[in-house]
């Protein structure tokens, strides 16, 4: 069972997310809060597997919340809901050790599915936020792109050949079973890389490697032996 927790200060979103989530019998909603301050509150109380908070919150935002709990409960992992114009919100979360990122007006089995991808331990960008942060990546200058992209492959160059396998399929956002059936080794392998791939990027999460990934190019690997 994976216990939720969700945080949204309008009741009427909060009755609505609770009412996805209960369409799967494998997740259960075990505290809700108005605000950011709550919400870490609830985290430490009840320790859940995943929080689900608005970006934007009175008193303690979503982003700051976010970065709160996984410091304070960091088996908790954070899906983030954003509505559109928040761009850049979504790139400062990324920091904050989010590791989904689902748009409100977005399909509910998408909502599901963040859920479950983060329990798993792996990071969740809908489409239409992956999409808008390719955008939003994009529209910034020539000079601004070239040095994130030198920048990335300068970083991803320090990581070991397997290392590099596995960043490519993290940025796809495969969970490490998943990643360990593709490479045909066993998770507490794939787990172990993982670490290793967050702290040679000098990223606190999944979700920002999986920026770094695609600024530097990173395909995922054939899919054989």
């Amino acid at each position: 069972m994976i216990r939720t927790l969700i945080a949204d200060d309008e009741p009427m979103v909060r009755a609505g997310v609770r009412a996805v989530l209960a369409t799967d019998p494998g997740i259960e909603v075990v505290a809700e809060a108005g605000d950011g301050h709550g919400a870490v509150e609830l985290a430490l109380r009840h320790r859940p597997d995943v929080a689900v908070l608005d970006i934007r919150m009175p008193g303690l935002d979503g982003i700051r919340a976010a970065a709160e709990i996984r410091r304070a409960a960091p088996a908790t992992g954070v899906v983030v809901l954003t509505t559109f114009g928040e761009d850049d919100y979504i790139l400062q979360a990324l920091g904050g050790g989010a590791a989904g990122f689902l748009v409100k007006s977005g399909d509910p089995e998408e909502l599901i599915a963040g859920v479950r991808a983060v329990a798993d331990g792996a990071a969740y960008l809908s489409p239409k936020v992956a999409a808008r942060v390719v955008a939003y990546l994009a529209s910034t200058g020539a000079g601004d792109r070239a040095a994130r992209r030198g920048t990335a492959r300068e970083r991803v160059a320090a990581l070991t050949p397997r290392e590099r396998d596995v960043l490519s399929l993290v940025a796809t956002g495969l969970s490490n079973g998943q990643i360990a059936r593709r490479l045909h080794v066993v998770e507490g392998t794939v787990k172990a890389h993982v670490s290793s791939v967050l702290s040679r990027l000098g990223v606190d999460n999944r979700a920002a490697a999986a920026v770094v990934a695609h600024e530097a190019g990173i395909v995922p690997p054939p899919d054989h032996p």
